[in-house]
């Protein structure tokens, strides 16, 4: 196994204007190498899972606990994006947009890469167990388990990895609600659900944005395998729509007070509205317009979901427990 991979050229025409030579740290490295961004997703969003299982629970929604679990989740979550760079190097080096990682970029090694990566996540689920509960450290090290050993294969095969991936990419409420409660029960499921179908538009809207650069590489995204769009287009609309009524889930079981159902039909329906726009690359838009359309539709679900999840612990309103 080779310590690095040689950067592939991209064409001309993603070269076009001058960049200066970015000099980068070994402490930026290992946060791009963990993903740090992604990462912090997780935590938020496996932070919303723990506060709703702590009220659930009726114990302290701030507490040591609650640090130890949002540490022990973004270990795995790190880990797993650490791993993930390891076995897809080849392919960062095609790519314009990750050719400039430490692998690709030859700044970093691969057993150091990986070294890091199995710690963060035999540590982190360790720490869970230690700190949480089994179930929790459990859930997690099946989570990496499915992001690597069946998303990051599945993407050089099918468009179907976006619909494998979105799997574990939903577990972290889940895993939130599991360390505070210690079991999943429909709440947290609910949570799983919403950011299942979120995932999608989420997605589509990165592929569209990059096809060229995931063609290039050999990944089989949606926008890749269909090139006029239309499948795209369709499953941003479907998922967009059908995560309306799955918003208002936590209304129905008593997780939240009427403020959250109100602005959750805001939120979705200004969301849907992006998801709407981004319609119009069907209708034989320049590159440039079309990819315009898919970074819209990109920046409003980062919006979207912490603006939702927000609004949720906010509004936070358990029924007693019996």
């Amino acid at each position: 196994m080779s310590a690095a991979v040689q950067p592939i050229p991209v064409p001309e025409e993603l070269n076009a204007s001058p960049r200066r030579t970015k000099h980068y740290s070994r402490l930026g490295d290992y946060a791009i190498l963990l993903k740090m961004r992604v990462t912090s997703l997780v935590v938020m969003t496996a932070w919303t899972g723990y506060y709703l299982g702590a009220q659930r629970a009726q114990i302290s929604t701030f507490s040591w606990k609650l640090i130890c679990a949002l540490m022990g989740i973004g270990l795995v979550s790190g880990g797993a994006a650490a791993l993930n760079q390891v076995i897809e190097r080849e392919a960062d080096g095609r790519m314009a947009r990750t050719q400039r990682r430490p692998i690709p970029g030859k700044r970093m090694g691969v057993a150091e890469a990986a070294a890091i990566g199995i710690a963060c996540i035999l540590g982190g689920a360790a720490y869970l167990v230690i700190t949480t509960n089994l179930l929790t450290g459990v859930l997690s090290v099946l989570t990496a388990s499915a992001y690597l050993g069946a998303y990051t294969p599945l993407k050089k095969h099918s468009p179907l990895c976006t619909t494998i991936g979105a799997l574990p990419g939903a577990m972290p409420p889940l895993l939130g609600w599991a360390a505070a409660r210690g079991r999943v029960e429909w709440e947290a499921l609910v949570l799983f659900a919403i950011l299942f179908l979120w995932q999608f538009p989420h997605f589509h809207a990165i592929a569209w944005m990059y096809r060229e650069d995931y063609r290039r590489a050999g990944i089989r995204m949606l926008p890749v395998v269909e090139e006029d769009g239309r499948s795209t287009v369709r499953e941003v609309l479907a998922y967009s729509l059908m995560l309306v009524p799955v918003t208002l889930f936590p209304g129905f079981l008593h997780m939240v007070g009427r403020t959250y159902i109100v602005g959750a039909l805001i939120f979705d329906l200004a969301f849907l509205v992006y998801c709407l726009r981004f319609a119009r690359v069907l209708s034989g838009l320049p590159a440039g317009e079309s990819r315009k359309l898919a970074r819209s539709l990109l920046r409003a679900s980062v919006l979207y979901l912490p603006a939702l999840f927000a609004l949720m612990m906010l509004n936070a309103k358990f029924t007693p427990l019996i």
